[in-house]
């Protein structure tokens, strides 16, 4: 790789080529061979190192995930025959299987569709509504379209209708987090991008995506202490208890990115800033200077963490901070944007790719050593690191 991965239009295609090969002859590969379920449809995720099956459980997640990840790379990079047969396989296995009677979705179920746990919150269907989007797109399916929104409007109703999501604590000291709010951007983003503007539960989807901006730029944003939060107050005031306290570093930055993508699409430079923001707090408070790489925790106050994990490096936030830090310095030019998406990228392919058998781990310890080898579980599969592969292939095209 060229030791300037930003510098040149030379440079910039030859990173781009490296991640569309890592894409399409690794990861993508991996997970068809290992994780498809040919005999009862859908996706397995809970895979060893060399792909061989640790659990024969599906992650309702990555019916959803997958299926919007194959479907994506029918519709944008070409239309393989393969790709559509597994996002085909992945939402008929969810609408056969991953339903309560009462239309709210598992949390995952056995390999042949059995119910194995029911979750109190909803993005088993944010993700399903993307992933039935990009399979209407594909394939011109206006049942698909229809259930995207649905799904979508069922999100909106748990996440936001109050008293409806079953309470996570006791009623004591109330409390509202950051995810529900990103995803539901996200979501907004892709049945806009897929579908149109089509309008779920009265609001359009760019109403929706800039109800949950302002709302998290409002209440989450801590200028006074350059961190957006996870958790905070009903009325946005920091929560002085551990889990007030408690940062996730890649979540903020993966929001950020979030709002750097509407940001590009609105030309917008208001939200440019908000995006860079965060992006700049949660890098000064999220990478580790010592030895490299995104801590998972930290605490907005430099006080020690609960979870005994927090030092650990999951693959995920360097697979949302590699597009973050692209995605800032395509929309500012900013040099530093561009040496902190080389140094993420180093050092997540240093330490997370598996050179012998392909895809990433997925759990290093402080120092980048491996945690443990498995490839997949009901959290980890095709869904984090093939997305941030091909969006920056994406990001990296020329100018038209």
């Amino acid at each position: 790789m060229n030791t300037n991965y930003l510098s040149s239009p030379e440079s910039r295609a030859q990173l781009a080529g490296f991640y569309r090969a890592t894409l399409l002859d690794n990861v993508i590969p991996f997970w068809l061979r290992h994780g498809l379920d040919r005999e009862h449809g859908g996706m397995m995720t809970c895979l060893d190192r060399d792909g061989s099956l640790l659990d024969t459980d599906k992650s309702v997640w990555f019916q959803g995930r997958a299926g919007w990840m194959f479907a994506t790379l029918y519709n944008t990079v070409e239309p393989r025959a393969e790709w559509l047969a597994a996002a085909r396989s992945c939402r008929e296995f969810s609408r056969q299987h991953c339903f309560a009677p009462d239309g709210k979705m598992y949390f995952s179920v056995t390999r042949d569709g059995q119910p194995l746990r029911m979750r109190r919150y909803v993005y088993s269907e944010a993700f399903a509504a993307i992933a039935r989007a990009a399979y209407a797109r594909a394939t011109g399916d206006d049942l698909a379209a229809r259930e995207a929104v649905s799904l979508f409007a069922t999100y909106l109703h748990y996440s936001f209708t109050p008293g409806v999501m079953a309470p996570k604590f006791a009623p004591t000291r109330p409390a509202k987090g950051l995810a529900p709010l990103m995803i539901c951007i996200v979501t907004a983003q892709e049945l806009r991008a897929l579908l149109g503007e089509v309008t779920v539960s009265g609001r359009s989807c760019t109403e929706w995506i800039d109800t949950s901006i302002s709302e998290i730029a409002r209440d989450f944003m801590k200028p006074e202490l350059s961190a957006l939060l996870e958790m905070v107050a009903p009325d946005g005031t920091l929560m002085d208890h551990i889990d007030g306290r408690t940062l996730n570093p890649g979540h903020a930055i993966e929001c950020a990115w979030f709002i750097l993508h509407e940001g590009a699409l609105r030309q917008d430079r208001r939200l440019i800033e908000l995006g860079t923001t965060i992006l700049d707090w949660m890098w000064a408070r999220g990478w580790d200077e010592e030895f490299g790489g995104i801590f998972y925790f930290r605490d907005v106050l430099g006080r020690p963490v609960q979870e005994y994990w927090h030092d650990m490096k999951f693959w995920w936030p360097h697979n949302e901070t590699i597009i973050a830090t692209l995605l800032a310095w395509k929309l500012t030019g900013d040099e530093k944007y561009a040496r902190w998406h080389q140094l993420v990228h180093d050092w997540s392919f240093r330490h997370f790719s598996d050179p012998e058998h392909g895809e990433w781990y997925g759990y290093l310890h402080r120092d980048g050593t491996v945690s443990q080898p498995a490839k997949g579980n009901l959290y980890k599969g095709p869904f984090h690191l093939p997305r941030m592969l091909w969006y920056c292939c994406q990001q990296l095209k020329p100018a038209s």
